[in-house]
């Protein structure tokens, strides 16, 4: 085990995947000579040439398309976006072309392409970069969408991701770029796709999360813990899609209470299909209605104070679940 930054686990996934197959290749602004946006690509430019991390014009639509080309035709891609809000730009590329082609080739045409870069608020750059499109990517049959919160599960799933032969859809987070963890240093190291992680364990709420939200949730469960005496239960999706909803429905049945925390807007969220999903599959085991904390309904907030309270924190959690454990 090593202690990695999340930024540096992601580094090293993609250094592993890149030297273990001669097909896997990073595209992406400024991801060789400037060594990535975020300096996620630091020093992979040196180690494995201009063929195999390669910097890309400003055009998401063009360079995406790219990537996806490549990989129909036996190219594994890892294509950096500096922001996922332009995901837009080349929405047509992703979920009409990318998304679709093996099922309209009959199984004969894989997409084994990654797309990976930020999604979150936090970091005051206004409306425009701070788009978190996890369920407007996981509402399209043939995509996978995976959001990591810590620096073991950056590098084991991304290891998963560039491994799929399907479309995966990696969303990061450039607060969580310098959070500290232990990583495993086995090469072989894969977190499967579709699999929920208990990041705490407990037996009076459930809090369901993922991405940076797993921060604020354990933070909170901690500090409920020292001042009421309660018990709560951290389950972390990791995966939007594949959604593994049977860990979810075993803390569930355990808790008889659920708390869902995301970072998405509360109309149409990763939060309201999970919502549907637990009440069509365990509504008997429910003892109050499920309860959210989602991003405040607006465009993001320019103003460093105001979008923190328009953001899940860790005292809006804090009121949410003492709220449910009372329901």
């Amino acid at each position: 085990m090593s202690e990695l930054t999340y930024r540096e686990a992601v580094r090293a996934a993609l250094s592993e995947e890149i030297e273990r197959d001669k097909n896997v290749v990073l595209m992406g602004e400024e991801v060789a000579q400037f060594n990535g946006a975020y300096k996620v690509s630091e020093g992979l430019l040196e180690k494995f040439g201009p063929d195999r991390i390669v910097d890309t014009p400003i055009t998401e639509a063009g360079f995406i398309g790219c990537g996806i080309g490549a990989s129909m035709l036996g190219v594994r891609p890892v294509m950096e976006l500096m922001f996922w809000s332009f995901y837009s730009v080349a929405f047509d590329q992703i979920l009409n072309n990318a998304a679709n082609v093996r099922y309209m080739s009959g199984g004969l045409i894989n997409c084994p392409i990654v797309i990976r870069g930020p999604a979150n608020g936090g970091t005051n750059v206004g409306a425009t970069h701070s788009h978190t499109p996890e369920n407007v990517l996981a509402n399209h049959p043939g995509v996978k969408v995976v959001v990591p919160a810590t620096a073991a599960d950056a590098k084991g799933l991304l290891k998963s991701a560039i491994r799929d032969n399907d479309p995966v859809m990696y969303l990061e987070n450039t607060i969580l770029y310098g959070e500290k963890g232990e990583v495993p240093d086995d090469e072989d190291f894969l977190i499967p796709l579709g699999s929920a992680d208990v990041k705490r364990e407990g037996t009076d709420l459930t809090i369901v999360t993922y991405g940076r939200c797993v921060l604020h949730s354990l933070a909170a469960a901690e500090q409920i813990a020292k001042e009421d005496g309660k018990s709560i239960e951290v389950v972390d999706l990791r995966s939007i899609r594949p959604l593994d909803i049977d860990t979810v429905l075993a803390s569930v049945t355990k808790t008889h209470r659920v708390l869902i925390v995301e970072e998405q807007k509360p109309f149409a969220s990763v939060g309201t299909q999970l919502t549907f999903m637990i009440q069509e599959e365990a509504f008997d085991e429910l003892d109050a209605p499920i309860t959210r904390v989602t991003t405040i309904d607006a465009p993001a907030i320019y103003s460093p104070p105001v979008e923190t309270e328009q953001l899940p924190n860790v005292g809006r959690v804090v009121t949410a679940a003492r709220a449910a454990l009372k329901a």
